[in-house]
C-alpha cells in the first residue's frame, strides 16, 4: 500500500524548519549533491604544445633561424673567406616555398629585372623593402646595388653570376677560386662537371676511346687505363666464342680447343650437334667432330 500524499502550508520563513523536519522522518528525500572535478591552477595537461612547454622554442624557431645543413667546404689558397658570424653574406629567405629549384653546382646564372611597381619585396641582402626596380635572383629579391660579387664587389645586376657556398661570384673568380680543373683538357670546368675515375671532367671531355663518343651516363669499361664503351669494349677486347661468335662474359662456361674458346654448350659435333664437353673428339676442316662422324665427307 503506497504512502499517502502529504500535503504541508507553510511560511517561507518556516521552509528551512519543515524541510528539515520531513527529512529527518524519511517523508522528503533530497538529490545526492553533484559531483566536481577540481583542476589545481598549476597542474599541466596531457599534451601542451612546444611553444608553450619549451622555454627555449622561440629561440630555436626564430624568423632568421634556418635548420639548413651546411657542408663546409676547403677553400682554395687565396680564396674570400667567408665571414665567421655566417657563412653567407645573404641571409636565408624565412620560407622555403620561395626558393629556387637545386641547380648544380657551377651552373652559370642572371639575374632578372623588375620595374618599380606596387609590389614591395624584401631585399635577400639588407632585409629591407625595396621600393623602387628590383632584381630577382635565386628565389629572391635583391636591390640593384646591393648584389654583388662575394669577393671583387663587381655589380652582379647584368653580370652572370655563379652560386657557391650561399654567396655569389662573378664568372672570373668562381673559376679562379672554385671551379674545378678538367682532366683531360686541363682548363677550368663551368657548368655541369662529370666526376669519373676520381677526377673531374667537361662532359664532353669524358669519352670512348675507341668512338670518342660521351658516356654521359652510360656505363664504360677500362683497358690499358684508357675508357671504352661497351659497344666497343666487347668488339676490341673480349674473348668472343669460335662456335656462335658472341662473347664469352665472365661466369661463362667455357673450353679452349682447336686453338679457340668455346662456350661449354656451343662445343659439339659438326654433324649430330652432339656435345664434345669431357668426351673425345677429332677435327676436320677447323670443326670438331664426334667419333662416329670423324671420317665424314661432308662437313
Amino acid at each position: 500500500m503506497e504512502d499517502p500524499l502529504v500535503s504541508v502550508a507553510v511560511l517561507p520563513s518556516e521552509e528551512k524548519t519543515l524541510k528539515y523536519f520531513l527529512v529527518s522522518f524519511g517523508i522528503l528525500k533530497t538529490a545526492p549533491a553533484p559531483v566536481h572535478s577540481y583542476t589545481p591552477a598549476n597542474a599541466e595537461p596531457a599534451s601542451r604544445p612546444p611553444w608553450v612547454t619549451d622555454e627555449a622554442f622561440s629561440q630555436k624557431f626564430a624568423p632568421g633561424k634556418t635548420t639548413t645543413t651546411v657542408t663546409k667546404h676547403i677553400l682554395p689558397r687565396g680564396a674570400p673567406v667567408p665571414s665567421p658570424a655566417s657563412t653567407s653574406a645573404y641571409p636565408s629567405p624565412v620560407s622555403t616555398s620561395s626558393q629556387a629549384p637545386a641547380i648544380a653546382r657551377g651552373t652559370v646564372q642572371r639575374a632578372e629585372r623588375f620595374p618599380a611597381s606596387s609590389r614591395t619585396p624584401l631585399c635577400g641582402h639588407c632585409n629591407s623593402i625595396i621600393r623602387g626596380p628590383f632584381l630577382v635572383a635565386m628565389g629572391r629579391s635583391w636591390h640593384p646595388e646591393e648584389f654583388n660579387c662575394a669577393y671583387c664587389k663587381t655589380s652582379l645586376a647584368d653580370m652572370c653570376f655563379v652560386e657557391e657556398q650561399n654567396s655569389v661570384y662573378c664568372e672570373r673568380c668562381y673559376e679562379q677560386f672554385f671551379a674545378p680543373t678538367c682532366a683531360r683538357c686541363h682548363t677550368k670546368i663551368m657548368g655541369e662537371v662529370m666526376h669519373a675515375l676520381r677526377q673531374t671532367w667537361h662532359t664532353s671531355c669524358f669519352v670512348c676511346a675507341a668512338c670518342k663518343k660521351p658516356f654521359g651516363n652510360s656505363l664504360f669499361h677500362m683497358e690499358d687505363g684508357e675508357p671504352y664503351c661497351e659497344k666497343d669494349y666487347i668488339a676490341l677486347f673480349s674473348t668472343k666464342c669460335h662456335g656462335c661468335d658472341f662473347p664469352v662474359e665472365a661466369g661463362d662456361k667455357f673450353i679452349e680447343a682447336l686453338g679457340h674458346t668455346w662456350h661449354d654448350t656451343c662445343f659439339i659435333c659438326a654433324v649430330c650437334h652432339v656435345n664434345l664437353e669431357g668426351q673425345p673428339f677429332y677435327s676436320k676442316k677447323d670443326k670438331p667432330l664426334c667419333k662416329k662422324h670423324a671420317h665424314a665427307i661432308n662437313v
